[in-house]
């Protein structure tokens, strides 16, 4: 989901007050013309707990059974942002009994009480975007026992919410909250009675973000997969209610749609989950197949790139690697220093991993998450392959400055796999070294064959390399090639300190290996995930070596071992718990 509001400009907001302000006057609505069938998810669990009174939202939990929920003091900005979003919505409409519509009509009415009237930090463009798709999407659900006077507020609020939107779409910043807030337009506009004419700008504003934001790969500018699902979603959304209406779909709207469609199969794992880069989670559970298979496009992978990424795939495992440079400017604000870093699942089970975002754990966590020794890729002398600026002042965000340009890859069919090969030039400017990896996964993806090497090319690059081994005093330049092992492996060091042995849930046994140039050991590291309360803790396999010429080489591998079946019946049973520290 999209930035809270403190990230906009000054100006931004105080627009965005005064016309708050001003959709009090509008006029108010008596009825849907149409209502949009819910295609919204929620999560049985996260309802359950709602409605106990366990409110977790941006990585904060706080037991309220008894205060409203807009009597709560919200410990950030994030945290009020997921409750004026009202995405939790979804998670009391997938209980649907008594106990769960008593709850969200209680708290829908709060909110008409306490901010219908152009108060609080609620009347941003994306989160009044998607408000307004929740409550159209639920209002059968929330209207059912109601009387006159509270459904009259209830048009009321959603008619002056539409109104602003109109008005106030063009503030969103471009990308997700900008998606966000014209679909909520168009969710508006083709189903509220005497709101029809804000429909048609909206669907011509939203084809025109569609040719400008998602490129020729299917991908966004800020190259988050988690983001491109959930922009993914909102265009099938728009188009499946634009279908309703008996309208069509804009071409730059349904081409947009086509394109995305193929980049998320090649950024989705074995298991379904998404790989993680840039900011981006998993997903949440079912989110990607239902948005797919709402898509109607026909099953295929990108040729090539994805957003920047490239997938090999063996079997039941799937290695995604982040193959191009990171995002720049205002697309990078929540951009991580990955280069090269790649995830590995087997099965339904993950097995390499990058650390994750850290945003809801607070800013040192945050800029933890985005360092490159965070990712499963070689880190030099402790550097990461991309900076972060000086924060910006008043809204504090933290571009990715100084990173690689050059990314050249190749990608090419084995006689038995399929053969990545990429470098970046991300330490170049420092050390004068370039890091090139190559990844090689068999067809029945059971190994995997790997290369991490570090070159200074050209002559200047020497000069700069020769200039790092005199201030290190010829004790050549540290650097350490880390794979982040997912909590839920089970990791120890085999064969006198040669070898790792990871067992899997599902019961298999991968093995990592190494020519015996550096130094193995296995490390802490953790496991970040917003609907946790705390980083998990996990492990990490570290090979750290130093490096004294012009051309340094390290060959690892991970396969499976050989007593673990071809296939292997993954019985264990996940209990999904979001409080679980």
């Amino acid at each position: 989901m999209s930035s809270p509001d403190r990230f906009a400009g000054r100006g931004t907001r105080g627009l965005n007050r005064v016309y708050a302000w001003l959709s009090r006057r509008q006029r108010g609505v008596t009825a849907f013309v149409s209502q949009p069938e819910p295609r919204t998810i929620g999560s049985f669990a996260r309802g359950r707990q709602l409605i106990a009174g366990n409110l977790l939202f941006a990585g904060y939990l706080i037991e309220s059974q008894d205060t409203a929920l807009w009597d709560v003091l919200a410990p950030n900005a994030a945290f009020d942002a997921e409750r004026h979003g009202f995405a939790w919505l979804d998670d009391l409409a997938a209980v649907g009994d008594m106990a769960a519509r008593a709850k969200a009509q209680a708290w829908l009415w709060g909110w008409i009480a306490a901010h219908g009237d152009g108060r609080g930090p609620g009347w941003s463009p994306d989160l009044t975007g998607r408000r307004v798709i929740r409550w159209i999407n639920h209002a059968f659900f929330l209207l059912r026992g109601q009387d006159k006077a509270a459904s009259d507020a209830f048009y009321r609020a959603l008619s002056a919410q539409a109104w602003f939107l109109s008005k106030r779409w063009q503030g969103a910043v471009p990308g997700l909250p900008r998606f966000e807030a014209l679909t909520g337009l168009i969710y508006a506009g083709l189903s509220l009675q005497g709101r029809e004419e804000l429909a048609d700008p909206a669907v011509r504003a939203l084809a025109k973000e569609c040719e400008a934001q998602i490129d020729a790969q299917g991908g966004l500018p800020t190259r988050n997969p988690e983001e491109l699902l959930e922009v993914f979603t909102l265009l099938t959304w728009a188009a499946a209610v634009l279908h309703d209406a008996g309208r069509g779909v804009p071409p730059a709207h349904q081409a947009a749609i086509e394109r995305i469609a193929p980049s998320l199969r090649t950024l989705r794992h074995a298991d379904g989950g998404l790989a993680r880069f840039h900011g981006g989670g998993r997903g949440m559970e079912g989110r990607i197949d239902h948005a797919l298979a709402a898509s109607q496009v026909k099953p295929r992978q990108s040729d090539g790139l994805a957003m920047g990424y490239a997938r090999l795939a063996g079997g039941r495992t799937t290695l995604i690697v982040d193959a191009s440079a990171p995002p720049t400017g205002t697309a990078s604000y929540n951009a991580h220093a990955s280069t090269l870093a790649f995830e590995l699942t087997s099965g339904r089970r993950p097995l390499i991993v990058n650390c994750g975002s850290g945003a809801s754990f607070g800013i040192e966590w945050r800029r933890a998450g985005r360092a490159t020794p965070s990712h499963s890729t070689l880190c030099l002398d402790g550097y990461s392959s991309a900076r972060l600026s000086e924060p910006e002042r008043g809204s504090g965000r933290e571009a990715l400055v100084d990173g690689p340009r050059r990314v050249p890859i190749e990608i090419t069919q084995m006689d038995d796999g399929i053969k990545f090969q990429g470098g970046h030039d991300g330490y170049v400017a420092d050390f004068g070294l370039t890091h090139a990896r190559s990844l090689e996964m068999t067809f029945d993806g059971r190994g995997l064959a790997a290369e991490d090497m570090l070159l200074a090319v050209e002559a200047a690059d020497k000069r700069r390399f020769d200039k790092a081994m005199d201030a290190s005093v010829l004790s050549g330049i540290g650097f350490d090639i880390r794979l982040h092992l997912h909590p839920e492996v089970d990791a120890t060091v085999d064969l006198g300190g040669s070898a790792v042995s990871m067992a899997l849930k599902s019961g298999e046994i991968w093995v990592f290996r190494h020519d015996g140039i550096c130094a193995l050991t296995l490390e802490p590291s953790v496991y970040l995930e917003k609907s946790r309360l705390k980083p998990r803790a996990s492990q990490q396999i570290v090979l750290s070596g130093r490096a004294l010429g012009y051309h340094t080489r390290v060959r690892w591998s991970l396969s499976k071992a050989h007593e673990t079946a071809v296939a292997v019946r993954d019985l264990h049973r996940d209990e999904i718990d979001y409080f679980d520290t």
